[in-house]
């Protein structure tokens, strides 16, 4: 399937806060967000931000670095903010459930890359990477995101 690609320029944490609750406000059901980059990139600052949008400013979001995933009940719907970094195996993803959630829940998923192919086909990756001067994010998604992002794609 085609991938659609956009990059983005995030000067400050606020614009890497406001793309997060920008996602927020369109994620749906089984939406799988995987977050990449180095440590200190923007990882944790946007799942929070996202995180907050949909359960209120006030919501305290610790890193799930320790206990791997934090979720986050709202009606009819789960929020999944999982930290694989310390995982060595794709088996112990499973053992979370994360690969069970990928299909009924919003996932935001930083260190995505132990899934290996487990990987959601219709996943939203965002790399982010730390410049000197700003932050970039480039997301890549399939038509599944295409006109959810479309207002993104206007002010990249």
């Amino acid at each position: 399937m085609a991938k659609s690609s956009t990059t983005l320029r995030l000067s400050t944490e606020d614009d890497t806060a406001l793309l997060g609750q920008t996602l927020a406000r369109f994620a749906k059901a089984g939406d799988c967000i995987l977050l990449r980059g180095h440590i200190g990139a923007g990882k944790s600052a946007l799942a929070r931000a996202f995180i907050r949008e949909r359960l209120g400013a006030d919501t305290e979001v610790p890193s799930p670095t320790f206990t791997l995933v934090q979720v986050y009940d709202l009606p009819h719907i789960e929020i999944w903010h999982a930290d694989l970094y310390r995982l060595t195996d794709t088996q112990e993803a499973v053992e979370l459930g994360l690969t069970d959630a990928f299909d009924t829940e919003i996932c935001l998923i930083e260190w995505p890359e132990i899934l290996g192919d487990l990987v959601p086909e219709n996943a939203l990756n965002i790399e982010l990477c730390a410049g000197r001067d700003a932050h970039l994010a480039t997301l890549t998604y399939d038509q599944n995101w295409t006109d959810r992002l479309a207002s993104i794609d206007q002010h990249a």
